[in-house]
């Protein structure tokens, strides 16, 4: 089916207040979120006026604005939640600092309204070709092929800041969030029944401001996770390299490989990425002796790309020297703070995932955190949290680390032995292996406790027949919890709809294309991506999650009714 853009990415402006303003790309987006009839500038910055805002205190408290910051304050205002967020820069930063993005992350934003503005700035990530010592090709890493599960390009490349841009103005449109930039946090205590918080605005004046629940999305050094008393884990893995953007002009484009890259050269290990339209990105480590700041300059940076391009084949975007981590929070909550984002977890870029597990966090935490504010369940649902994206990092960041422990051999002997043994893996051929596959499902929760191979796995998205064309499925079942039957199957949807609508429960039952019977309220599939998985499965129905995750498989009438008792029990 390829890209499918969803919704057209409008967006419904409300009034909303923003604080502590310098011209710049982040805020001008902001500037257009406000940019209505009914707004108005006060001298001395932007600042707009919600008249149905309750000073000083806020359901949620969001430390942070950067992409997790932002998808988190969206979610929480398409859900009505007075939400504060504060970030202590007073712009998006210009330059690109992650570059992908899959599948199940696209989904959420199309769910949010908005992954038609943010497929604008992507481009479908090409396959990642590994060559050995020798400059042989030892392994490749791909996506899965069409039809593609979720609906979207499995894996995709983008551009930051007009992306982070987007993020930013649809959390704006919402009129109970307020954002504060240039405003950051200095203090933070708490009770078992509310959270207080000490912020410094713009202009140094310091105010109080009391929130139910505190979210700390302030990246790697995050205040909100050192004043909570949480510690980072360290999954021992600590390189220096350096990561370099360019703009290719058509001269450098020509010369460059066609394809993303590993070198798994002992003598100095990189990686290339092709990233959207002209940028390309180098990630290569550094070696001993070798001074991080001093490799940042541009005339060591273009020595270090002399074997691929040179000056006259593009601009210097970005050099930027890092330590690349494997750690992880040994907590992520702290009774009513939470951690998310790269205030929980980082690790070594080397499948593009560290964006998106900062968004599977938000995905994750907001729709519990929302049942709680609405007192549809009891604070204890947010303890699986934690749990799920705790050991859900802890695993996928093991395997980024193993690949990066493959690619960053210095020892000519190892490096191949190294390259013998993955071509042995492949019976002498590069065996393609593919990112989707290294991205775990859920192992613990919210969960149920029957044995399905489909529990804690991603629910795919077909597209469905309608009109004469094709849509997604959330946009007819939508994103709560749904109960989703194979059509196929013996199990009736009438059979359930009074439980359903007891939990708030959506239930929809689909067939594939030539099934369908005359009269029936069946949804018709376009590829059969939907019955594969039933019969991958042996199931018969499944219970969905609102971020997507399988809570349960049932195979027949009978552990259908189970897992819906055993749902409502963990509801509360």
């Amino acid at each position: 089916m390829g890209l499918e853009a969803g919704p057209d990415g409008s967006l419904g402006y409300r009034t909303t207040q923003v604080r502590g303003l310098q011209e710049g790309s982040g805020v001008r987006a902001l500037r257009r979120a406000v940019k209505n009839k009914d707004r108005f500038l006060q001298a001395g910055g932007l600042t707009v006026q919600n008249d149905n805002a309750k000073p000083g205190h806020y359901s949620v408290l969001i430390v942070g604005f950067g992409p997790s910051g932002a998808v988190a304050a969206g979610l929480l205002g398409k859900k009505g939640h007075r939400t504060l967020v504060i970030d202590r820069l007073t712009d998006i930063y210009d330059k690109p600092r992650a570059i992908a993005v899959d599948h199940e992350i696209l989904r959420h934003l199309d769910n949010m309204g908005i992954a038609g503005e943010v497929l604008r700035y992507t481009a479908p990530f090409t396959a990642s070709e590994h060559f050995g010592a020798q400059g042989q090709l030892i392994r490749r890493i791909d996506m899965v092929p069409e039809p593609y599960p979720l609906g979207y390009t499995p894996s995709m490349v983008f551009t930051q800041p007009p992306v982070e841009a987007v993020m930013r103005e649809h959390a704006a449109s919402f009129d109970c969030v307020e954002i504060s930039l240039g405003t950051e946090l200095i203090g933070l205590s708490q009770t078992d029944a509310i959270v207080s918080a000490d912020i410094r605005e713009a202009d140094g004046t310091v105010r109080k401001v009391t929130a139910d629940y505190v979210i700390g999305c302030d990246g790697a050094s995050s205040t909100v996770r050192q004043t909570a008393g949480i510690r980072l884990e360290d999954l021992i893995f600590d390189e220096p390299w350096l990561v370099i953007d360019v703009q290719a002009n058509e001269s450098g484009l020509a010369k460059l490989p066609k394809a993303s890259a590993q070198f798994c050269s002992p003598s100095r290990p990189a990686s290339y990425i092709i990233g959207p339209k002209n940028h390309r990105r180098w990630e290569i480590m550094l070696l001993p002796g070798e001074n991080p700041h001093d490799m940042e300059k541009p005339e060591n940076v273009w020595k270090l790309l002399s074997r691929w391009i040179t000056p006259e084949d593009g601009s210097l975007w970005r050099a930027a020297a890092y330590r690349f981590h494997a750690l992880v929070a040994d907590r992520w909550r702290e009774r009513r703070i939470l951690i998310a984002g790269d205030a929980a977890h980082q690790q070594p870029p080397f499948i593009g995932q560290g964006m998106c597990q900062g968004l599977r966090d938000v995905t994750n935490l907001v729709w519990k955190l929302d049942r709680v504010l609405k007192k549809q369940s009891p604070d204890s649902l947010l303890n699986t949290y934690g749990v799920e994206r705790k050991r859900h990092v802890r695993e996928l960041t093991g395997k980024i680390k193993a690949i990066g422990e493959v690619i960053c051999i210095r020892d000519p002997e190892a490096a191949a032995a190294r390259d013998e043994q993955l071509l042995a893996e492949g019976n002498g051929v590069p065996r393609t292996i593919t990112r989707q596959e290294i991205v775990p499902p859920l192992q613990e929760g919210l969960l149920t406790a029957g044995a399905s191979d489909a529990r804690g796995t991603l629910f795919p998205q077909p597209a469905i027949l309608k009109d004469g064309g094709s849509v997604l499925l959330d946009h007819l079942t939508g994103a709560g919890w749904r109960l989703v039957i194979d059509g196929r199957s013996s199990v009736k949807a009438s059979s359930f709809a009074d439980t359903a609508k007891e939990i708030g429960l959506s239930v929809a039952a689909i067939v594939p294309a030539g099934e369908a019977e005359t009269g029936t309220d069946m949804l018709v599939e376009e590829d059969s991506v939907m019955s594969g998985w039933f019969d991958r499965y042996g199931a018969a129905a499944a219970l969905v999650r609102p971020d997507h995750y399988v809570f349960g498989a049932a195979r027949d009438a009978s552990e259908l009714a189970t897992q819906l008792g055993e749902l409502k029990s963990c509801l509360g």
